[in-house]
């Protein structure tokens, strides 16, 4: 968390500073002290914003600092004051402790698309991009990319990859167990049926491995098939939001996904490219994967599968 040092009348706030990731509870606990704090001080436009702040925490999560003081009836340059009052160096770093907040705990869709309402579409698009540019930049980095690289020889040399995604998460799914499908012989099709998650995953062997794909709400399907395979021994890559998620206990791997943004729901473009890297980097390593493509494009001209434009 990236924090200055709080003045004399904040100073409990270098609590915060010392833990570079504290629990959720105990952060949002630390934030709310720090602006109970200024809502009892001396600057009436601070003060007034604090209380706000205190009743309406979650909207900074989900919004810039012009569209969280058109929220709160007051300007960006309180914005930006307030968050430096509560011992951060300026909007993004608190907004930044926010999101980490408001990640780790039941936030209902319905308030992500209430924290819409009202703001213009250049104010959103700004935001998404810049959020994207910011997950895409995480999941980049050395440490990111180190783990991608760590699941490619795995994901080869697996018996059967099974990919288990359902709800928003099943066009990842369905994504990543089609393409993987015709460019490697191990991928097991994504389960579309009622009963078919459980059936495939059952016949799991620890030579497989079981690429779940969930983030908060968790989709209770996903969590009982990964508990279905471990208790078969296979291998669980997580890709997900926590290390503390339901499907990243026991996990073999955990990606965790930056997923922030104003969308509706969680962002999921870090998670595209995740995979798009991951089969990108296999097919680089595979003696087989582009002889396996040529044959299916082929097989659909064919057939008919593909319209050409000439």
């Amino acid at each position: 968390m990236n924090c200055l040092a709080a003045g004399p009348a904040y100073g409990s706030v270098r609590s915060i500073q010392r833990n570079a990731e504290p629990p959720a509870m105990q952060q949002e606990t630390e934030i709310r002290e720090a602006l109970a704090r200024v809502a009892a001080g001396d600057a009436p436009i601070l003060r007034g914003f604090a209380v706000w702040l205190l009743d309406n925490l979650s909207a900074v999560a989900f919004n810039s600092i012009r569209s969280l003081a058109a929220l709160a009836g007051t300007n960006p340059n309180t914005v930006t004051r307030l968050a430096r009052e509560i011992g951060f160096d300026g909007y993004d770093s608190f907004r930044s402790a926010v999101q980490q907040v408001v990640q780790r705990r039941n936030i209902r869709y319905g308030e992500r698309a209430e924290a819409l309402r009202h703001r213009s579409e250049a104010d959103i698009w700004g935001e998404a991009l810049a959020a994207n540019l910011g997950n895409i930049e995480t999941l980049f980095s050395a440490e990111g990319m180190e783990l991608l690289e760590s699941c490619v020889e795995p994901l080869l040399a697996a018996r059967r990859v099974h990919t288990i995604g359902v709800r928003s998460c099943f066009g990842l799914a369905h994504y990543f167990s089609y393409v993987g499908g015709r460019a490697f012989a191990n991928f097991i099709e994504v389960p579309v049926t009622p009963g078919a998650i459980l059936d495939q995953v059952a016949s799991a062997t620890p030579e497989d491995i079981v690429v779940a794909i969930t983030y908060e709400h968790y989709s209770a399907e996903v969590v009982r098939a990964c508990h279905v395979a471990r208790s078969c021994g296979a291998r669980i890559l997580a890709l997900t939001d926590s290390h503390s998620a339901p499907v990243a206990e026991g996990a073999w791997k955990v990606v965790r996904l930056p997923m922030a943004g104003p969308q509706i729901l969680p962002s999921l473009t870090a998670a595209y490219i995740a995979l798009e890297l991951l089969l990108s980097a296999m097919a680089a390593r595979s003696p087989d994967a582009a002889a396996r493509l040529l044959g299916f494009e082929a097989r659909m001209e064919r057939f008919g599968g593909y319209v050409r434009h000439r």
